[in-house]
């Protein structure tokens, strides 16, 4: 079973590592001490994952929906031209570029420095191990 320190678990949870201490000393997720280091076994950091998602969308009001691969971040970029569009949205770590039409970007008045949520659906998904 993999397990990951302190560290690695507030960048998978794109928190900082003070924030994801305080959260196992709260309890929130179990740890153990390796010699003088703190780890979370990888099922309880999938578990707690999920649930921060799921406060997090409880939140901030968001509908529910069946697009479960949403990125809520803030518009770093609009790119208009005479009929596509290109945005871009920094969530957390993820950078993501969008094209649709230049009547959609004005239709939701898409704005450099807005808050939006990319909402991904693919046939073909590849998964790399780090």
């Amino acid at each position: 079973m993999e397990s990951y320190t302190i560290g690695q678990a507030a960048n998978l949870l794109g928190v900082s590592v003070d924030t994801a201490r305080r959260w196992a000393d709260a309890g929130r997720f179990p740890t153990h001490r390796e010699n003088t280091r703190r780890f979370v076994d990888g099922p309880d950091l999938a578990a707690f994952c999920v649930e921060v998602a799921q406060e997090a969308a409880a939140e901030n009001g968001e509908a529910y929906t069946s697009a479960r691969n949403a990125f809520s971040g803030i518009v770093t970029a609009v790119k208009l031209g005479d009929v596509a569009a290109q945005v871009e949205i920094q969530a957390g770590p993820h950078r993501l570029v969008s094209l649709l039409t230049r009547e959609a970007v004005e239709e939701l008045q898409l704005q450099v420095g807005m808050q939006a949520t990319a909402r991904v659906k693919s046939t073909s998904v590849h998964i790399d191990l780090a």
